[in-house]
């Protein structure tokens, strides 16, 4: 019996919870995973797992050989980096779970830099707002909207986000520009966004202004997303208002497709975290995924913090949009005056 791979099998099987899910991870055939457990458990002279039809159970004994061997598996792995130099050349595949929207419009375009500066790392995405169970799905680190509840989880803040309400010109041409949040309630078509895994609203509708605070339950919609390039693409045809990062809708609001309203009420701002699982921590690719990841959002132009007083890239865009559309009309007036008997 090879026990090192019997301890690395053994934890995988604890952390994913079925012998098959760890089979899966492992790459391995899910007989080769079932004999080597049964050969550590003879080796050991003691019961680590019961087992049953649907799910797989730590014993007493299992608990207390899982904790101690997690942590000699991380002393390993460190002592193995130290001695490949892994530190400054971090290799290998790296699965790495996000959100559409941060994937789509902030990661993915400036992964070519991340490649640029650790080539030997093999970067496997899943790109979907569906929770993700980092451990029985065998992922590294996930990109993840706040709160984060799973103490048990290793979590870094990377960005504070800033939410607007907006909608589009031919919706606000139909159903009319409000001029006050509690105009929306239900008499303006909102966009619910739901979640994925139990079918409810994630969010309400909030607004604060100079003391004043409103929190919308608006239940009139004609249609509704658990998936945000979706709830996005929703708003842009027009089907109802939404709230959103201004990163996701900054590029609508350049193009002329969305329009943003209230625009002196906050949103309820949220957080986005960097999760991994405390047994990653050692891992150089890990860490300069995480440290890369942490950069990009405090430098990319639409996620970077800003000194107090300076205007968001969307208040900067609007601003430019209205001198834009003001240079229009006084070029507008001087072409009159210019054809005026």
């Amino acid at each position: 019996m090879d026990q090192l791979l019997a301890m690395r099998v053994f934890t995988r099987v604890v952390e994913s919870g079925t012998f098959t899910k760890a089979a899966d991870s492992l790459q391995m055939p899910k007989a080769s995973v079932t004999k080597l457990v049964q050969q550590l458990e003879a080796h050991l002279r003691t019961t680590l797992l019961q087992r049953t039809t649907r799910r797989v159970t730590v014993t007493p004994d299992g608990a207390a050989y899982y904790e101690r061997t997690l942590r000699l598996l991380s002393e390993l792995d460190e002592i193995e980096a130290g001695m490949t130099n892994a530190r400054t050349t971090p290799r290998g595949k790296l699965r790495v779970d996000m959100p559409v929207m941060i994937g789509r419009l902030i990661i993915i375009p400036n992964l070519p830099d991340f490649h640029r500066r650790y080539p030997e790392v093999q970067l496997e995405l899943g790109v979907s707002d569906r929770p993700v169970d980092l451990v029985a799905e065998n992922v590294d680190v996930v990109l993840r909207r706040g709160p984060i509840t799973d103490e048990s989880l290793v979590a870094r803040r990377v960005l504070q986000t800033v939410s607007i309400t907006v909608a589009s010109p031919g919706y606000l041409e139909r159903y009319g520009m409000p001029r006050h949040p509690l105009d929306l309630e239900n008499t303006h078509p909102i966009v619910p966004y739901f979640s994925a895994l139990t079918g409810r609203k994630l969010f309400n509708f909030t607004f604060s202004k100079d003391g004043e605070r409103h929190e919308l339950e608006n239940s009139h919609y004609l249609a509704s997303a658990n998936e945000s390039s979706a709830y996005v693409a929703l708003a842009v045809a027009g089907m109802g208002i939404i709230q959103a990062p201004a990163f996701m809708v900054f590029s609508h609001i350049r193009d002329g497709e969305l329009v943003r309203i209230f625009p002196d009420w906050q949103v309820d701002s949220g957080e986005l975290f960097v999760v991994y699982p405390p047994n990653r921590h050692l891992s150089a690719k890990v860490r300069v995924f995480v440290d890369w990841v942490a950069e990009l959002f405090a430098t990319h132009e639409c996620t970077r913090p800003r000194k107090p007083g300076e205007p968001s890239p969307c208040g900067l865009l609007e601003a430019h949009l209205k001198a834009q559309a003001h240079a229009r009309r006084l070029a507008e007036r001087d072409a009159d005056s210019e054809v005026a008997p």
